[in-house]
Order: C-alpha cells, then structure tokens, then sequence
C-alpha cells in the first residue's frame, strides 16, 4: 500500500477515515477539498487544482481523500495500487452529513478548508446525494472488483467494517 484512494459519496466519512489511516501508516495525505477549494469555499482555477494534483500523483506515496473533477479521478483509480470505495447505506450518509452541518459552528470538518460555506456546501453534499445513483452504480462496482486483479480494492459497506477496517486490514 503506496498510493490509496479513498472515495465515495458525500458524507460518508472519508475524510476522518483517511487521516486514521494516514496516522497508521504514515503515508502522507491529501485532501481534494484542501486542494480543489480555497479558504471561505471559492474554487482555485484549473489549472492551479491540476498542477498541486499532478504533483502528488506523480509522487511515491499517497493517499487522496475526495472525488474532485471525474476525469482526475479516473486518473487516481488507475494511478492508485489500493482503492477504498467508501459505500454506506444512504441514510447514513444524509445523516452525517446533516450532522457535519448542525456541528460545524463548533468544531471544523475534517479535510475541509478554514471557513468553508456550511449551508451551500450541504446544500451540494445533498443534492450530490440525490444525483448519486447515477455515478455509484452496481456497474461500477462491478468495474471495481475487476480491478481487484492487480490492485487491492475494498468496499466498505457499513459502520462497523468503517470502524475497524484500519485495525483489521493494516499490518503496521
């Protein structure tokens, strides 16, 4: 496990689970939306995200937290020797996403960029959630297990298997 993409629907965890799993293997972390937003929520240009993005993926160790713009993100599944596809029931992510909301006045989102847009990003994370049938389907699923051939591919599908995958699946 060198270079890890951890990916999924908004609100599923993603990016608390990748800084447990940087801390336990030491491999350095990046957090798209650190990379895709600036401080306050506005986005940096294309070519700003492309270049920081370009650099990490050419580097020997690696893990990615987020989806960002597709096509990077077909370019990280194929650069990637380990894919995390985080893939909770619904509900759970509608939840914790509503929950990110009502305790952001209190402590910031892991991952997130200092003074994101609470209310417009939940907005997003929501109306993501609505369209994600149409992106996180059981083809792709499909797609990920064939590529667990010659990589290591993991779909976690629950709490508990979220909760202790670290433990359970990381030889340190």
């Amino acid at each position: 496990m060198k270079k890890v993409a951890v990916f999924g629907k908004p609100g599923g965890g993603k990016s608390t689970f990748s800084q447990n799993l940087s801390n336990a293997t030491g491999i350095p972390l990046y957090q798209l939306d650190k990379i895709e937003y600036l401080a306050g929520g506005e986005k940096v240009s294309e070519d700003v995200y492309h270049q920081k993005y370009n650099e990490i993926l050419k580097s020997d160790r690696w893990i990615i937290d987020g989806l960002g713009p597709i096509e990077t993100f077909r370019e990280r599944l194929s650069a990637a020797d380990t894919l995390i596809y985080i893939d909770l029931p619904l509900r759970i992510h509608y939840w914790w996403v509503t929950k990110r909301l009502f305790t952001s006045p209190f402590s910031k989102p892991v991952g997130w960029p200092e003074r994101s847009p609470m209310i417009k990003s939940t907005l997003l994370s929501w109306a993501n959630l609505r369209k994600s049938a149409k992106l996180w389907t059981p083809e792709f699923s499909q797609k990920l297990a064939e590529l667990a051939d010659y990589k290591s591919v993991y779909q976690i599908s629950s709490t508990k298997q979220l909760n202790s995958f670290i433990d359970q699946s990381i030889v340190c």
